[in-house]
């Protein structure tokens, strides 16, 4: 074989026939494989005798520092087999797996590695350090969980059968939260969350099984499976953190913790349901490090932030942005208290929770338990001498009630309501049964929103869509033909996905003179969006493509969060 890794490197002109003699002399004296001892005369680099490897014996060569792998690959081969045989998974299809490894003939590491996953293997070269890197990236967070699940075996914890607990023991339920590998694993998987840009930390208990996701970008990737024994001593870890009565299983619990990660300090918000099999646990992280309050980089289409920006430089009226749990709303309305916030200006909000602390504003925390509910709050607010006036959400009649007086009294109004669009905002609040003369006099914009994840800008790649695809989304046959459509491949940056981060796609609606006729006159939100586009709104279907023109996200994303109008 050393002849031949000689003689491909010759070939390929890599190296020269004094080098290579060099080489040769010593390995004869020092013994080893010429392509180690090669590398440690830095003669050729590691990519070149991967290469060669791979002419060798007709395997193509991976550089996986370039490649992402998808998290549903790393599950599939144990953490030990890849460090025994120095492999990792590539890519699989229905009749095999391709895996990337140094030495292309350890067939004991081909033989584990089919038995596991019972389907064909093939094989790809690649260099040891970027290996090493790749298993480092990938199983690093998986072999620290999994360590100190051992840990927590070796303390003397024994997996069980899933039994019904009727009566807790307070005392075993303390001091097994507190446990030192129990904490250790609590504390690793929040430091995972951090590390990897997760909005949401989702701990789910079910009949035989239980499972931690993180919610990345929208979307929710299942990060590891702790053992059953586990679920009660994590979850009351999780209670004493944040101060919740860890004896308290029957009812919901909310609440909230403060971690300290390297040099940025995140806010956890808590919240804990009884369920079926047991409390499932989300955790919303609040990272005010990733709060952006520059409303130019939002997402904004130039003529919708213009209209948006004039709406709350305005003395009175209500601006609403609607849109589903988790679609930016806070972020838009956080956005404009802070562009607004001078030290002329008394900005008060009532919020449900409070997610981040604002420098110079009145923020007020909702506790309808004891009563202080948005009504109550806003009412109060009434009698502090506000400009501006924030809430969180617009829930009933009674708040919508106080809110449109307070928008017609000289305050100005932001808030939000839970529409599919714009348009439907009008409805939701004649449902409330509010006057339509009253809507269509306080009401000065509607915006609608949702979050588009972008294309990994490191791994994309135009990919050919179809033009007749193009123009059934909603593309002009002229920009279909001229678009060009990307995808992200995978790699270290996005965590394999393709997508690396997120955009808000907005719809912006001003109330102009004819659609406050049309909502004096009932017209249905179908009316108000048809003269709303004629009067150049621009919907979220419209926004999802210009930013697909633009380049930013996928069709498949555009498709995912928007409807054809």
């Amino acid at each position: 074989m050393a002849a031949r890794i000689g003689d491909i490197l010759l070939k390929t002109h890599r190296i020269t026939r004094e080098l290579l003699d060099q080489a040769v002399a010593m390995q004869q004296t020092e013994g080893g494989r010429l392509g180690a001892v090669l590398l440690k005369l830095g003669f050729v680099t590691e990519e070149a005798i991967a290469q060669c490897l791979g002419e060798q014996y007709g395997l193509p060569y991976i550089d996986l520092d370039a490649h992402g792998i998808e998290p549903s690959l790393i599950r599939l081969i144990p953490s030990a087999i890849v460090h025994k045989h120095l492999v990792i998974p590539v890519s699989k299809t229905s009749t095999a797996l391709t895996i990337a490894m140094v030495d292309p003939t350890n067939i004991f590491a081909v033989d584990d590695i089919k038995f596991i996953v019972g389907s064909n293997v093939e094989l790809m070269v690649a260099t040891e350090s970027a290996l090493r890197r790749a298993i480092d990236r990938y199983y690093d967070s998986t072999n620290t969980l999994q360590d100190a699940m051992a840990s927590l075996e070796d303390a003397g914890m024994e997996v069980m059968e899933e039994q019904e607990d009727l009566s807790p023991n307070l005392g075993e339920l303390k001091q097994a939260g507190q446990e030192a590998p129990v904490v250790k694993l609590i504390n690793l998987i929040l430091a995972e969350s951090i590390k990897k840009g997760a909005s949401d930390i989702h701990i789910e208990p079910y009949e035989k099984n239980f499972r931690i996701r993180f919610r990345i970008d929208g979307v929710l990737y299942e990060v590891m499976a702790p053992p059953m024994s586990l679920k009660n001593a994590m979850i009351s870890r999780l209670k004493i953190m944040a101060n919740l009565d860890i004896a308290e299983r029957r009812l919901p619990q909310d609440g909230r913790m403060k971690v300290k990660y390297k040099s940025k300090t995140v806010d956890f918000r808590v919240s804990i349901l009884p369920t079926l099999f047991g409390e499932k646990v989300v955790m919303r992280l609040l990272d005010k490090s990733n709060l952006m309050l520059d409303m130019t980089r939002l997402g904004f289409e130039p003529q919708a932030l213009a209209d948006f920006e004039e709406a709350i430089h305005a003395p009175y009226g209500m601006i609403l942005v609607t849109g589903p749990t988790g679609s930016g709303k806070t972020t838009t309305l956080y956005s404009a208290l802070d562009r607004v916030n001078q030290p002329e200006t008394n900005i008060m909000t009532a919020e449900d929770p409070v997610e981040f602390n604002l420098r110079g504003i009145n923020q007020v925390q909702i506790r309808e338990n004891i009563g202080l509910t948005f009504a109550a709050a806003l009412r109060s607010f009434l009698r502090q001498d506000p400009d501006v006036i924030m809430l969180g959400e617009i829930r009933d009649q009674e708040t919508a009630e106080i809110a449109v007086k307070a928008a017609l009294t000289g305050h100005l109004v932001l808030s939000t309501l839970h529409t599919n669009d714009a348009p439907s905002a009008i409805t939701r609040l004649l449902n409330m049964r509010i006057e339509p003369f009253l809507v269509a006099s306080s009401v000065l914009l509607i915006v609608a929103q949702r979050l588009l994840r972008r294309v990994c800008g490191q791994c994309r790649a135009p990919i050919a869509v179809p033009t007749n695809a193009l123009v059934e989304i909603g593309l002009t046959q002229e920009d279909a033909t001229s678009t060009t459509c990307y995808k992200g491949a995978g790699c270290e940056r996005c965590l394999g996905t393709g997508y690396k981060g997120r955009i808000a796609i907005y719809e912006v609606l001003v109330l102009r003179p004819e659609l406050r006729d049309l909502v004096l006159s009932g017209a249905s939100a179908i009316d108000i969006k048809r003269a709303a586009i004629r009067d150049g709104m621009r919907t979220l279907r419209m926004s999802g493509l210009r930013k697909l023109k633009d380049g930013i996200t996928t069709v498949e994303e555009v498709l995912r969060v928007t409807f054809k109008d």
